[in-house]
């Protein structure tokens, strides 16, 4: 990275936008960001939490079939009722199938909350930004009225 670049950068490396959902949020006091650029805030954390959600369901589909040796369909089954922390649909039989439902249970616990977290983040930090403003506007004292001499 050049000098240039890192110093109109604050100091800091640029970056990557495109798929960040959380690629910057507005400072303090900086002004509520335009709901045109909020909702495409909300678009991109919504992309990204759908690819975490179809990810982790990918790899649950694949590991219930190849290592349990279920059916595509029950191996869906299984998966997408674990990932939502619903519980097991069929019973593991084999030492491999139970250590892959029990890893997999604990990445889906992680994956889900996450991608509720990207889903619920840009929505509270707009509230919580909106609240700070307005509390900073009511703090703030008028300048006392001068009496006016006549």
């Amino acid at each position: 990275m050049t000098g240039s670049t890192r110093a109109r950068s604050g100091g800091r490396p640029p970056r990557v936008e495109w798929w960040n959902p959380f690629a910057r949020y507005e400072r303090m006091r900086e002004p509520l960001l335009p709901w045109s650029k909020f909702f495409g805030r909300l678009a991109r954390g919504v992309l990204v939490a759908a690819t975490l959600i179809l990810g982790s369901l990918a790899v649950g589909v694949l590991g219930y079939h190849g290592v349990a040796h279920l059916s595509w369909i029950d191996s869906i089954l299984n998966a997408s009722m674990i990932l939502t922390g619903m519980g097991p649909v069929d019973r593991m039989e084999t030492v491999a199938s139970k250590l892959f439902a029990s890893a997999y249970a604990l990445f889906s616990g992680v994956a889900f909350l996450s991608s509720v977290g990207l889903l619920l983040a840009p929505v509270v930090h707009r509230f919580l930004h909106r609240f700070h403003l307005e509390a900073e506007d009511d703090a703030v004292p008028e300048p006392p009225a001068r009496a006016r001499e006549g």
